[in-house]
Order: structure tokens, then C-alpha cells, then sequence
């Protein structure tokens, strides 16, 4: 029977894919069974494969008329290529990547054929993926900008300690705190008021939009100011939580007056926290999860970074 021109074109791209597989004519003096050649004679295919022909055209002329006159050996023909190919790319150095495999299986369904041990996810497992190589070499990039970021992002924090003027330091701590947002993927929106109050802005993480309050002051900040911001957040929708940060930190006998009776809907967070994120201590969405987790086990606003470390074995 003669093939369609629908797998005459597949083959045609199967041959270019199996091509830096094997060597198509054995080299001197090396196995002559680690070649496209040696695999057509070994299985009775030999006058399938055209000697003094180039290598791309011979694979396409072995593919197409086993394909078309001895269908049986196709598949026997496929999983050799695959296996002396990982063999040959091995010696030098070089591996058959998942995605080359996964690219096969496609083409050999228009083909109408699906070859298990090509399907088997233990296999497939077991290659190395370009995907994984690119995914971690974006990751990389990732880590160094997140590292020149945070080392501009400490410079501007240096700064603002010494601004004598706290509206402009407010402001400038605002942006500081916008930048940092923005490099976790914490999807940031600026201040906004809603009758009459000043909500700083708002993050989103993990499904969980929180609000968020900021200050800068000499004083620590104490119950009132906590208990306030609680009332902000309760006042819009029941899943909204609260995130307070305050530079200056907060009064011992506040965070306690405010852990007693009424459940809380905020975590809190120092500038001794926000150096310790900077210093690479801590990534901020770690921080505001694990902060979250102790809130929710400990009705407590506030644990210290350092001290997460310590509870969650980090």
C-alpha cells in the first residue's frame, strides 16, 4: 500500500527529529551497530537503507518503505533508534531530551502508531528536560534581580532614617513598601479611601486580598492604633485580612491587650522584620505566610522574623 501524504510528512519530520540520534553509515573501526545502518540490517530492513545516499535522505528512505511495506518492523525500527541514540549521545556527552521523545510520540500517532515504552512516564522522568533547564535558569535570573533590588530597596531604607521630615518620610516609606510589594508578585494597589478612612493600600497573596496600614513614627505603636485598623478591615468584606507595619515596632502591653478576647484578622510586621527581608533572611510572601499560619494557631498578631525561623524549622 502506498502512504498518505499526511505520513509521508510525518516521516519526513520523524527523520529530521532521529537525525543527530545516530550516525547514519557505522565509523571506522567503532560498533557498526551504533548507526541507522546497522540497526536496518540487524532487523532484515538493510535494502531499506541507501548507502551512498546522504544521511537525512537514507533515515527518511528506511522510515517510509518499513513504514510502507514492512509495518511490523517500524515500531522494533523506532524504540532501536531511541535506544542506541541514548547509548551514542551518551559517549559524547550529549542526552536525548523529554521534549524530543514527547515531540516523537506526536508525530508517530500520525502515523497511527503509539509506542508504550516511549508513553512511560518512568522513562520520561528519567530524561532531562529543556523545560527544567530553562525553568532554572530563569529562576536564577530571577534570584540575582531580586538580589539588586533588595540591595536598592536597603539603600532607600538607609535614607529615609535620616529624613527629618516625617510627611515626606511617609511618603517615601509608602513607595519603599510599593517597590517591595512588587518584587514578591504581590500585586500592589496605592492608597485609596473609602468613607473618610485612609487604608494604605491593599496586596493580594495566596487568594487572600489583605489591607494594609503603615506607619513610620518615633513612638511605638500601641493597642488603639491596632484595635482601629481591626475595625477598618471588619468593616469591609469577612474574608479580608489586615497586614500593620509599623517601622518603630509596637508596645509589649499593646500586642497583648489586643491577643485577648476578639479573634484577629491582622498580622504585623516591624522594620526589624523588613531588614531581616532585605538582609535575604526571610522572602516577604514567606514571611506573610508563616505569619498568618502563627496568627491563626496563636490568635497573635505578631511574631518576629527571626523567631519564625526558629518555629518552622527554617
Amino acid at each position: 500500500m502506498s502512504l498518505s501524504l499526511e505520513e509521508i510528512r510525518a516521516i519526513s519530520d520523524i527523520a529530521k527529529l532521529l537525525y543527530s540520534f545516530l550516525p547514519g553509515n557505522p565509523h571506522p573501526y567503532a560498533d557498526p551497530s551504533i548507526s541507522f545502518m546497522g540497526i536496518a540490517y540487524e532487523l532484515g530492513l538493510g535494502s531499506f537503507w541507501q548507502k551512498r545516499s546522504s544521511k537525512l535522505p537514507a533515515i527518511t528512505n528506511l522510515l517510509e518503505n518499513t513504514l510502507d511495506s514492512k509495518r511490523e518492523m517500524f515500531r522494533p525500527l523506532i524504540i532501536e533508534s531511541v535506544k542506541r541514540g541514548i547509548k551514542y549521545k551518551a559517549s559524547k556527552g550529549e542526552e536525548i531530551t523529554r521534549e524530543e521523545i514527547e515531540k516523537l510520540n506526536q508525530l508517530l500517532l500520525k502515523v497511527k502508531f503509539k509506542i508504550p515504552e516511549l508513553w512511560d512516564k518512568a522513562f520520561l522522568d528519567s530524561l532531562p528536560s529543556i523545560r527544567s533547564e530553562k525553568a532554572e535558569e530563569e529562576k536564577e535570573k530571577r534570584k540575582e534581580i531580586e538580589k539588586e533590588k533588595l540591595e536598592q530597596l536597603k539603600k532607600e531604607l538607609v535614607k529615609m532614617k535620616d529624613m527629618e521630615s516625617p510627611q515626606k518620610r511617609g511618603y517615601a516609606f509608602e513607595r519603599f513598601l510599593q517597590e517591595l510589594f512588587n518584587l514578591f508578585n504581590l500585586k500592589p494597589k496605592s492608597p485609596f479611601r473609602l468613607t473618610g478612612e485612609q487604608i494604605d493600600g491593599s496586596i493580594e497573596f495566596e487568594g487572600h486580598t489583605y489591607l494594609i496600614e503603615a506607619k513610620w513614627q518615633n513612638e511605638l505603636t500601641g493597642q488603639n492604633d491596632l484595635l482601629v485598623f481591626r475595625e477598618k478591615v471588619e468593616s469591609k468584606a469577612t474574608w479580608s485580612r489586615g497586614l500593620f507595619i509599623t517601622y518603630s515596632g509596637f508596645t509589649r502591653e499593646g500586642l497583648e491587650a489586643f491577643s485577648r478576647g476578639r479573634p484577629t484578622n491582622l498580622i504585623a510586621m516591624t522594620g526589624e522584620d523588613l531588614w531581616a527581608i532585605i538582609d535575604g533572611e526571610m522572602g516577604l510572601d514567606d514571611a506573610i505566610r508563616l505569619k498568618s499560619r502563627f496568627a491563626a494557631e496563636t490568635g497573635k498578631p505578631m511574631v518576629r522574623v527571626y523567631e519564625l525561623k526558629t518555629l518552622y524549622y527554617l
